[in-house]
């Protein structure tokens, strides 16, 4: 029997996704949360086999969530479940530990496959990601600025463009907020913006954000 826990801010996607794996043979979700931060407690008490992490939520979210269990829960396996199907979101993932990268239109076979795979001690990521994250080492900065931005540097710039205040994000990822924003204007000089609108606006224009559930 292989364990999963759904990881997801909004409980009619759990729900769903319940739904189907709860008709797999073979499979059982064990457990719900609606945030990194409650993901990285349950691993911590009950170890499932497999999570199924959401990247952007409120808190400390999924990259940092993913990077936490992977520290305190290594024999856990994450596979990310995002809307986001271009780099530099598979990459920084994959990169962090993750065991498999899926998006929201995933079919539910897909799902069960990448599940089972990452459980065997396989990494799942589809064909077509997997070659985008190929084609991406060609792209230049121009085409896609967010490259040159570090996991940590992705991290901060989600949580911002979703309007939380450095205060906030000091406190979620349990650094000062002196730190915070040393890497918030890191990214400016990096980005060529002089605030937090100006990096809304240009991860709007290349497709860093999304108008559906992240």
């Amino acid at each position: 029997m292989i364990n999963v826990l759904l990881v997801d801010d909004h409980e009619l996607v759990r729900t769903g996704i319940r739904k189907i794996l709860d008709e797999v043979k073979g499979l059982k979700v064990i457990g719900e949360t609606k945030t990194g931060e409650e993901a990285v407690q349950f691993c911590r008490k009950n170890e499932p086999d497999v999570v199924l992490m959401d990247m952007n939520m409120p808190g400390i979210g999924g990259l940092e969530a993913t990077k936490k269990i992977i520290r305190y829960a290594p024999d856990v396996k994450v596979i990310v479940l995002t809307v986001h199907t271009e780099d530099p979101f598979p990459t920084k993932v994959m990169q962090i530990g993750a065991a498999g990268y899926l998006t929201k239109g995933t079919g539910p076979d897909e799902m069960v496959n990448a599940i089972r795979a990452v459980n065997s001690g396989q990494r799942y990521i589809p064909a077509e990601i997997a070659q985008q994250m190929a084609l991406s080492q060609f792209k230049s900065v121009e085409e896609n600025p967010f490259n040159v931005l570090s996991e940590r540097e992705l991290q901060i710039m989600l949580m911002i463009t979703r309007g939380e205040k450095v205060p906030h994000i000091s406190e979620q990822l349990a650094l000062s907020s002196k730190t915070i924003n040393s890497y918030r204007y890191r990214m400016f000089e990096k980005l060529n913006v002089s605030n937090d609108v100006e990096l809304t606006h240009l991860a709007i224009r290349h497709g860093m954000l999304k108008t559906e559930k992240l």
